[in-house]
């Protein structure tokens, strides 16, 4: 059932909607200003409060309208009457606008892009296997110019379509620096806004290897889980986990199984033969996944004993 009250609400924020074929509401977008109403938003009532909205041509995009509210600033009465008809307690000190992680301003689209920059990050994707649905879905861009001049951009947004990091890698051969990261915490759930957390997660270490794994991936940005995280797994429904890191971190990821599966989640330790899951690609990882199995503690032990 489509919750008209809330409809009416969000037309007084966004100006009044048009109702698409598929039910939904779209406006126009704030954030990309397009001439057309391309911010779509689902009022289907449901109990978790959730009314996911997206931009299908900036890609802004969120589950819940607190958050869509709180970009544009709404007013603390909008929040207020927004809390009663989600059903959703929202504090009055929640409603104040923090200043978060920005994508670079240099920052640009790939996809449809004509620019001889554009082309030569877009040629380092494919070499990359990165699909053009995954550079849409991940909003993946470039810079040309600035800190992060000639390196392509994979931002990460965590539940709620906020952007939470980013990951910057140069596309030039022999680079001289490879990667730059941004000057903010690591310790976040990076692409948390595709993880379905009730169905098998798998960790891997850079955002390549999860977007050539294509399913419910996470990348550590690194061989270490961070506290946001594992507090996340650890209180989630997901009894399924597959460890991917590379060869020379064996011990880091023993370390994870052995946390994990204290914690009473069925572990799986992929071995992953020299390669990363970018290198190995998607139809040769899944394989390995599917030939892996779950560890107990006779063979944590035993891989455990075979590193001293």
């Amino acid at each position: 059932m489509v919750n008209e009250l809330l409809i009416n609400l969000v037309n007084s924020v966004l100006g009044v909607g048009k109702r698409t074929s598929k039910g939904n509401q779209a406006y126009h977008c704030p954030f990309c200003n397009h001439h057309k109403p391309k911010l779509e938003i689902n009022f289907t009532e449901n109990k978790e409060g959730i009314n996911p909205w997206n931009c299908w041509v900036c890609n802004t995009k969120g589950k819940k309208l607190y958050y869509l509210f709180k970009k544009l600033k709404a007013s603390p009465e909008k929040f207020q009457e927004l809390g009663k008809l989600t059903k959703t307690n929202i504090k009055v000190d929640d409603i104040i606008v923090e200043e978060k992680i920005e994508l670079p301003k240099e920052f640009k689209s790939i996809i449809n892009n004509n620019d001889i920059i554009a082309k030569k990050a877009y040629k380092y994707l494919k070499e990359r296997n990165v699909t053009n649905e995954d550079i849409i879905k991940y909003n993946i861009g470039y810079c040309a110019f600035g800190k992060y001049k000639n390196m392509v951009i994979i931002p990460s947004y965590d539940e709620n379509g906020e952007l939470n990091y980013f990951i910057s890698r140069s596309f030039e051969k022999d680079a001289f620096i490879k990667y730059r990261n941004p000057d903010c915490s690591r310790d976040i759930i990076a692409f948390e806004l595709f993880i379905n957390w009730s169905s098998p997660l798998i960790l891997c270490e850079g955002a390549f290897d999860a977007l050539a794994i294509k399913r419910n991936a996470i990348p550590l940005l690194g061989k270490n889980l961070q506290k946001t995280l594992l507090k996340k797994i650890i209180t989630s429904e997901v009894e399924k986990i597959y460890i991917a890191l590379d060869t020379d971190a064996i011990r880091q990821a023993l370390q994870h199984c052995e946390y994990l599966m204290n914690q009473g989640k069925k572990v799986y330790l992929v071995e992953l033969e020299g390669k990363d899951p970018s290198e190995m690609g998607f139809s040769y990882f899944t394989k390995l996944i599917q030939n892996t199995l779950p560890l107990d503690e006779y063979n944590l032990m035993e891989r455990k004993i075979s590193l001293i």
